[in-house]
C-alpha cells in the first residue's frame, strides 16, 4: 500500500479510530461517558461509586494515551477496558472492607430499620404521580438509569426526561411533606 493511501485512510479515520496523541478527553466523554457510567452502575450496584470509577478511568486514559493503538482496538474498547480494570480494583477494594453480616442479613435489616409507613407514604406519592413522572422518577432514582438510556429506549429527548424528573419530584416531595403533616 502506497503513503497516499495510508494517508487517506488516517484523513478518513473516524472518532472511534485516532492516533495517540489525539486523545481529547472531553471528546471521548461526550461519546463514551454515559455508556461508561451505565455498565459501572450494572457491575457495581453503587451510583456514586460508579461515577467514581467513569472519572477514575478517563484519568487513567488520559496519563496512559501514549499507550493507545487505533490499530489495536476502538477508543471505546480500550475505555470499557481501562473501566473493567477500574472496577475490579474498586470491588477489590470493597471487598477487603469488614462486613457486619451476609449481604441477606444485611438487606434483611436494612428492610426492617425503614418504618413502614414511610415506605406506604413514597409508594402512595409515586402512585399518585403521573405514568410519565413516575417512569422517570423510577427509572433514573431508584434504578440508577441515566436520563440518555430512557432517551435512547423510548425516543424521547433527554430534555423531556429531565423536566418531567423535576415535575415528578417535586410533585413526590409535595405528597411526602403534607403526609408528614398529618
Amino acid at each position: 500500500m502506497g503513503d497516499t493511501a495510508r494517508r487517506g485512510e488516517g484523513e478518513r479515520m473516524t472518532s472511534e479510530r485516532r492516533p495517540p496523541d489525539d486523545f481529547d478527553a472531553r471528546r471521548a466523554f461526550a461519546e463514551n461517558g454515559s455508556a461508561l457510567l451505565g455498565y459501572a452502575v450494572n457491575a457495581l450496584r453503587d451510583r456514586p461509586l460508579a461515577e467514581d470509577c467513569v472519572q477514575e478511568t478517563f484519568l487513567r486514559a488520559w496519563r496512559s494515551r501514549h499507550r493507545f493503538d487505533g490499530a489495536r482496538a476502538t477508543e471505546r474498547t480500550w475505555l470499557f477496558a481501562i473501566a473493567r480494570n477500574v472496577i475490579v480494583d474498586a470491588l477489590r477494594a470493597r471487598a477487603r472492607l469488614p462486613r457486619i453480616g451476609d449481604d441477606a442479613e444485611l438487606e434483611t435489616r436494612m428492610a426492617e430499620a425503614i418504618d413502614p409507613l414511610d415506605r406506604l407514604r413514597i409508594i402512595e406519592g409515586l402512585a399518585a404521580l403521573s405514568e410519565a413522572h413516575r417512569t422517570v422518577v423510577v427509572a433514573v432514582h431508584i434504578e440508577g438509569r441515566t436520563y440518555q438510556e430512557l432517551a435512547d429506549a423510548t425516543g424521547i429527548p433527554v430534555a423531556t426526561w429531565r423536566t418531567r424528573a423535576f415535575h415528578g419530584l417535586r410533585a413526590l416531595r409535595r405528597h411526602l411533606q403534607g403526609t408528614e403533616e398529618e
